[in-house]
């Protein structure tokens, strides 16, 4: 019987000990881990619309009534609006799919961006390929952009990544609920 106890005793002070260090290690790398994250943040909304210097935050009431909306950024060069980053995360196959979409100030998507998500390796993931998101490069932010399996695609139109149609779908989801906020509360 005290076997019993000393041993529940060691196995106790051994988890104890453990969950100490896991917690200290959370502590140490929650303020790396968030820099990275603004970083990030910061690196996508720079690639979407390259022809902003300084990014603005705009108000979240401004886009509550939007599904899929994580924020929105104007962004600005010399004190004027040249366009504005909106990141949705739209459901693919794998999960959320975070979208960062750069649009100008006349109305231009001037890039996509793919940021966390879980999609199949070899397949969704080639979402983040630039041979997929040029593509929505300087098409109008105007109307629904549709995905195609087949054919030449045409101005309102993009190509599937094959056999991730899923992911393509929920990537131009993200990006149609982007051209969507900036007509009705942004133009």
């Amino acid at each position: 019987m005290r076997d019993v106890i000393k041993l529940g005793l060691i196995l106790l002070l051994i988890t104890a000990v453990a969950a100490a260090v896991l917690a200290w290690t959370n502590d140490i790398t929650k303020e790396p881990i968030a820099n990275q994250v603004l970083q990030a943040n910061i690196t996508a909304r720079q690639s979407v619309l390259p022809d902003a210097s300084e990014f603005e935050e705009m108000p979240k009431d401004q886009f509550a009534n939007y599904d899929n909306i994580l924020e929105v950024y104007k962004g600005l060069r010399d004190g004027q609006v040249v366009g504005y980053t909106i990141k949705t995360d739209p459901s693919g196959y794998g999960g959320p799919v975070e979208v960062m979409i750069g649009i100008s100030a006349d109305g231009l998507i001037q890039g996509v961006s793919i940021g966390n998500h879980s999609e199949t390796p070899g397949l969704g993931a080639k979402a983040s390929d630039d041979a997929f998101k040029s593509q929505y490069n300087s098409k109008k932010a105007e109307g629904q952009i549709d995905v195609i399996k087949a054919g030449t695609p045409k101005e309102n139109e993009i190509m599937a990544i094959s056999g991730a149609t899923i992911t393509s779908r929920a990537v131009t989801s993200g990006v149609n609920t982007a051209i969507q906020l900036y007509n009705e509360a942004l133009k």
